[in-house]
């Protein structure tokens, strides 16, 4: 019992803090048609930032203006480069943020070192938050899902029960009816843009310290994220919620099975002997095989339902 308690909390936290950094991506997507690969680079840079500033103001100083900066950076960046490009289309789009992602890290590396950093907890937040027959859930973890779940309401309200998320959701459809009402429709996506790369930038402050801080944090994290949004559906900030917890559970309970495939196999009534074909492939554990299974859930997604889980774009 205590196992399927304490692997679902993780499950649920790993998803959170992948929705946190899928979220601003989403965003930014649907409201801009803008696939920014570079959008891990600003979880990264969160991390660093919240880093430096904790070690001067503390950890809760850190949690509001690291993404504050990350949100001028984004801002600044598709003011001067990205608006600039994107009357040539995608591919230019794609390429620019591409080489965005290659500059922060070398600037990462340059700043702060390839090592890793000593980014840790804040006091608060060391130690368990309960402990199930002696396993233990840190707080860490728990702050993260509590974290997201406010950030995900307070994107919601945003958008749906505001004047400004009126106005951006207008922006997106009938851009030229907006900027005729007196808004300013490029001003509305750049801070569109700053949002979402504030909202990658407080995932990292938070993933920074409960995992690693380092300069290939953002490469580990890059493909994962992209699957999240295409398996939630392009453009959907529901469906990038539901691919998050799906991923991340099925990820954590993955990792948490020590048997391996041919033993659950043969547990549910299938034999499995030395002559079935791929019988060494099922010899590996689950645990060995679960760094995969999101990118399988791809390409069943792909497959069967290329739109996404909730998304209304087709690929």
């Amino acid at each position: 019992m205590e196992f399927f308690v304490i692997s679902l909390l993780n499950g649920l936290s790993y998803g959170l803090l992948l929705f946190m950094l899928s979220s601003g991506l989403t965003l930014i997507f649907s409201m801009m048609g803008v696939l920014n690969f570079a959008h891990t680079s600003f979880y990264m840079l969160g991390a660093y930032f919240a880093y430096t500033i904790s070690g001067v103001l503390g950890f809760w100083p850190a949690l509001v203006i690291a993404p504050l900066v990350v949100f001028v950076l984004g801002a600044l960046f598709e003011r001067y480069s990205l608006r600039r490009v994107h009357k040539f289309g995608h591919v230019p789009e794609l390429l620019v943020t591409f080489g965005l992602s290659y500059l922060i890290l070398e600037l990462v590396q340059l700043i702060w070192g390839r090592a890793t950093v000593p980014y840790g907890l804040p006091e608060q937040l060391q130690g368990p938050l309960f402990s199930l027959y002696g396993t233990q859930f840190p707080k860490s973890r728990s702050f993260i899902m509590l974290l997201a779940m406010l950030m995900l309401l307070s994107v919601w309200l945003l958008l749906t029960r505001t004047r400004i998320g009126l106005v951006i959701q207008a922006a997106l459809t009938h851009p030229e009816t907006v900027e005729a009402l007196g808004h300013n429709v490029p001003r509305i996506f750049m801070l569109v843009f700053g949002g979402g790369a504030a909202l990658a930038a407080l995932a990292g402050v938070i993933g920074g310290n409960t995992y690693v801080t380092e300069p290939a944090m953002a490469g580990a994290v890059g493909s994962i994220v992209f699957v999240v949004v295409v398996v939630g559906g392009m453009g959907s900030l529901a469906g990038a919620f539901l691919a998050s917890l799906l991923i991340g559970v099925l990820q954590t309970f993955a990792v948490a099975i020590d048997q391996s495939m041919a033993s659950g196999l043969q547990a549910i009534g299938i034999p499995v002997t030395d002559k079935t074909f791929g019988y060494e492939l099922l010899q590996l554990s689950v645990a060995q095989v679960a760094p995969i299974l999101p990118y399988l859930l791809l390409v069943l997604i792909l497959i069967f339902r290329p739109k996404g889980l909730l998304g209304k774009r087709e690929g």
